[in-house]
């Protein structure tokens, strides 16, 4: 038996400079940045372009990348930085920047490390979605969590995760879309999967570029489409039902040290934003910042 739906809670995050909202009245949004953090150069170049694109074109946009990439297809890819230097260059990217920062988190000691270091948004990897401790710990921290839905999970078992979350009193929750399992080594976008979860009663996010993956296609590494991730977000937005979209860029998307295959050029993110846009008007979503030019 189906449960009611739930109103949707409207959640923010604020860096130095701008913030960004996802929900009910909120426009719509972006979470972009690189999959991992090759450099400190590279990491704090990319985030301050992404902030200048912001600033020109109204985007409200938070800035992600990963210290730790914990999950890759093999043992000898590139990981990152690891936790320690990655904070403290995640630190700096936001500081110059003034944009929020994303990063993913692998295990709970994580979390608080995480907070103090100013991360406003901790991201659950999907793989790691149902996990109690992880869960809670990245709740504990009253920062905003944002969670993938793992690849097969039905989208309604994500109230069980909501519930671990909201346990601690943090309902600062965003369930994001990355697509599901469609045989072996390949992924399909079900955008359905955004208006169920968004009736749990928080914002939904659509990951356009992971939802493009090929997971472990190529045997010691994922393969992936990027040239469909731009038509999948287009898609997404016009459900009506989500609330950002979370794109990785890459200035050289084949030079990448992680989702090559899968990540969009840095120079496609403004005039894809302004396709989303246009389409997020029609659907009766605000679609750009106060400062929009």
């Amino acid at each position: 038996m189906e449960s009611a739906e739930r109103k949707v809670r409207t959640v923010s995050a604020r860096g130095p400079v701008s913030r960004v909202a996802w929900g009910p009245g909120a426009p719509l949004s972006l979470i972009a940045g690189p999959c991992v953090i090759e450099s400190r150069a590279h990491c704090v170049g990319i985030a301050l372009k992404l902030a200048a694109l912001s600033r020109r074109l109204g985007i409200p946009l938070a800035f992600k990348a990963s210290f730790d990439k914990a999950n890759r297809s093999s043992v000898d890819s590139y990981r990152g930085p690891g936790i320690d230097e990655g904070l403290d260059i995640l630190a700096e990217a936001r500081e110059r920047s003034g944009l929020p920062v994303v990063t993913d988190v692998h295990e709970p000691w994580q979390a608080a490390r995480c907070a103090k270091a100013g991360i406003d948004v901790i991201q659950i990897p999907a793989f790691l979605c149902r996990q109690t401790d992880l869960l809670v710990a990245a709740g504990e921290t009253g920062k905003v969590v944002n969670v993938k839905k793992m690849q097969g999970m039905a989208p309604e078992a994500m109230a069980q995760v909501v519930r671990k979350i909201e346990a601690t009193g943090n309902r600062r929750i965003l369930l994001t879309e990355r697509g599901e399992s469609f045989g072996y080594g390949n992924l399909v976008a079900d955008m359905r999967n955004l208006m169920i979860m968004r009736g749990l009663g928080f914002p939904a996010v659509f990951d356009a570029t992971h939802s493009v993956q090929r997971p472990g296609a190529l045997g010691t590494g994922s393969g992936g489409d990027s040239k469909w991730a731009p038509a999948l977000a287009c898609a997404a937005v016009a459900t009506g039902s989500c609330d950002g979209v979370f794109l990785e860029t890459h200035e050289n998307p084949p030079a990448a040290l992680s989702d090559a295959a899968n990540c969009i050029p840095l120079s496609s993110v403004g005039p894809l934003w302004k396709k989303l846009a246009a389409i997020a008007a029609v659907c009766g979503k605000k679609a750009t910042g106060k400062n929009a030019k």
